[in-house]
């Protein structure tokens, strides 16, 4: 996916605008919107001066890695290592790959949104390097994400570790953006009710999903697997948003967009990547809507008070809340507080109390009794949800 440093297989379409003022008309204005569903040939940072600003939902970048290769690679047999020799991951110097990675992520964060996030994956040869110039440009790091391979390469040579792993970083454009898309729920559930973990075991890109040429060689030496840019997606983006790829290679991250139906614009100045991209990416068919459906946040849901509970019936005063395991209790009272002993306060601080801790989430803690047992507070906290979303329709 790495190689991407002039011809646009499509272009940004241009919009006329009318601008007036004082009653009198002025010269159109033109207004480039950002292209769709696009694969751009040529320079990354030289295309990517020419999208508009704030146009992007997510950026996903497999910069060149600078590997330093001083020779050829064998295997104990003899045989000679397939490795990333090409032109493109070649620099003069660290000054001169400083220069080029600040250069695009640069250029990459004026066409994000403010909200928009980025990754960018490399290995120990230059990740280091790129998180300190993410920082130097204002973006704010999220997680480094660690891809451990499942089948790496072993290191022939028996003097280092088998470098068994890639790092992501994932940053958002700065410290201010709070809203940036974070599957959260949805990762969680797909992770058996566990939080998602910042080390992601996946294999390399190998077998039937491997592009090659007529005669059998890879057509291009770093492609990503599918399973890594589908993690990257479904995890920091939803259905319809704009995914950029300053260094779109073989075209793993339009084909999953495509996929999982989100756009995507694909910058690479090797015009035969961008061909095979092109082959691929027109191959893959959209899954159903349903399937790849945004699973609602729970931090984007209407704020409902525990006294709307009370308000609407569903608990009435002085019914006693009890936890999952019927230890604690409390009483609730009519303005929407509970009362413990002495003490009275909200479910949250009440649930603390009980338990002695500094903290608690009163809806997931505290339950009450029904006849078909204890049912959980939160249930009635959805069910008004439900009724609201139900109105405004």
């Amino acid at each position: 996916m790495r190689g991407s440093r002039a011809g646009a297989l499509r272009l940004p379409a241009q919009l006329q605008v009318l601008r007036t003022g004082s009653g009198e008309a002025r010269r159109p204005a033109t207004v480039l919107s950002a292209p769709r569903d696009a694969i751009i040939v040529g320079d990354c940072v030289a295309e990517l001066e020419k999208l508009p600003a704030a146009c992007v939902d997510l950026v996903f970048a497999d910069p060149p890695y600078n590997l330093q290769l001083e020779g050829a690679l064998s295997r104990p047999d003899q045989s000679v290592v397939d490795a990333v020799d090409d032109g493109w991951d070649k620099f003069a110097d660290f000054s001169a790959y400083d220069a080029f990675t600040r250069a695009w992520l640069g250029a990459a964060r004026r066409v994000m949104k403010r909200d928009a996030t980025i990754f960018v994956i490399g290995s120990y040869h230059n990740i280091f390097r790129v998180g300190s110039i993410l920082q130097d440009l204002g973006f704010w790091i999220l997680n480094d994400i660690v891809w451990r391979k499942a089948n790496p390469m072993p290191n022939f040579r028996g003097r280092r570790f088998t470098n068994a792993h890639e790092t992501m970083i994932w940053a958002a454009r700065s410290a201010d953006a709070k809203a940036y898309a974070f599957n959260y729920e949805a990762l969680k559930a797909g992770n058996e009710d566990c939080q998602a973990r910042s080390d992601w075991f996946l294999p390399i890109c190998t077998g039937a999903e491997r592009l090659k040429d007529a005669q059998g060689r890879k057509t291009h030496p770093t492609q990503k697997p599918e399973a890594l840019l589908q993690r990257v997606l479904l995890a920091a983006s939803n259905p319809g948003d704009l995914v950029l790829d300053p260094f779109f290679g073989s075209g793993t991250t339009g084909a999953v967009a495509r996929r999982l139906r989100r756009s995507f614009i694909g910058l690479e100045r090797d015009p035969g990547y961008a061909a095979a991209a092109r082959a691929r990416i027109e191959a893959v068919a959209p899954l159903e809507l349903e399937a790849v459906a945004a699973v609602p946040s729970r931090r984007s849901e209407p704020r409902v008070a525990f006294a709307s509970v009370i308000e609407a019936g569903l608990i009435a005063p002085g019914e006693r809340l009890v936890d999952a395991k019927g230890r604690h209790g409390a009483v609730a009272r009519a303005d929407g507080a509970l009362t413990l002993g002495p003490a009275t306060g909200s479910i949250h601080k009440i649930g603390a109390l009980a338990q002695g801790l500094p903290a608690c989430n009163g809806w997931t803690f505290w339950h009450v009794r029904r006849a078909s047992g204890l049912v959980s507070i939160d249930d009635f906290r959805a069910a008004i949800r439900a009724s609201m979303r139900a109105a405004a329709e």
